[in-house]
């Protein structure tokens, strides 16, 4: 690494996603997602125990479990409607505030001493993460509202197994936690990044080193190929694979960073 360094050029330390924000983050997410599971869970048990002839003969009307079943999609899809925005807000400050931290501590270790403001740049960053992380929380009740009426309807086809529809539904909740978890992570890694690289523009900081996180079970292989090389900040990185530039982390699941270089006063 030392051989993509210039005469007097200074490498600085990465500055990572807070670890502390994502699980708060995916604590929160995971709430919300367990609490909508234990209502239908609740409702779906209930009406089957309160209807256990009815559905073995195919006599309980399948309109009217949709019926309920999309009462119960309504109520969630409010739920998380209201605290969407308060929650992505809360996360888009927190990974700002908690970004700046860690980037003054590490050009103080430089000998650089930096009073970061918000700037016209980090608003906009802060104001997009908080647009994308409404829409990722509002689809995630969306997403498995769907797949329980599904799950449901089909269970009802088959004469009504409540063990069976039981089982089946616990298994879309792991698939709705892992992708809460999922966009805790993901995000928490896009917003630092952005707020990192805006940072880095502003402190006339031109180029970096391409930083590989060695993490995941399946890396792309370009980014392992193009760990500890320099690129323009700016500009960012040509991804091969991609057949454009990108910055690190910019890609579903990238956790790759990048160690700023400081330039020489040589």
């Amino acid at each position: 690494m030392a051989k993509q360094l210039k005469n007097g050029e200074k490498l600085l330390r990465p500055v990572h996603p807070n670890a502390g924000i994502e699980a708060q983050y995916r604590i929160r997410l995971r709430k919300l997602v367990e609490a909508m599971h234990r209502s239908i869970i609740h409702w779906v048990s209930a009406s089957y125990k309160a209807n256990a002839p009815e559905i073995a003969q195919d006599a309980l009307p399948s309109i009217e479990l949709r019926r309920a079943i999309r009462k119960l999609v309504r109520q969630w899809q409010r739920r998380f409607n209201l605290g969407a925005p308060r929650l992505a807000k809360w996360f888009a400050q927190s990974a700002s505030r908690r970004s700046d931290i860690q980037l003054a501590r590490i050009l103080r270790e430089a000998g650089f001493s930096v009073e970061f403001k918000l700037t016209r740049a980090q608003r906009d960053i802060i104001n997009a993460t908080v647009a994308q992380n409404v829409g990722l929380i509002k689809s995630i009740p969306q997403r498995y509202l769907e797949q329980v009426e599904g799950i449901v309807m089909r269970s009802v086809q088959r004469g009504g197994d409540l063990k069976q529809l039981t089982r089946d539904l616990q298994v879309q909740f792991r698939v709705t936690r892992r992708r809460a978890v999922f966009i805790a992570r993901d995000q928490n890694i896009k917003a630092v990044s952005a707020l990192n690289r805006a940072r880095q523009i502003e402190l006339k900081i031109e180029s970096a080193i391409w930083m590989h996180s060695h993490a995941g079970k399946v890396p792309r292989r370009t980014h392992v190929a193009n760990d500890g090389k320099r690129y323009d900040v700016v500009k960012g990185w040509y991804d091969p694979d991609e057949g454009r530039y990108i910055q690190p982390g910019e890609l579903i699941n990238c956790r790759c960073t990048s160690k700023s270089i400081i330039k020489g006063f040589s």
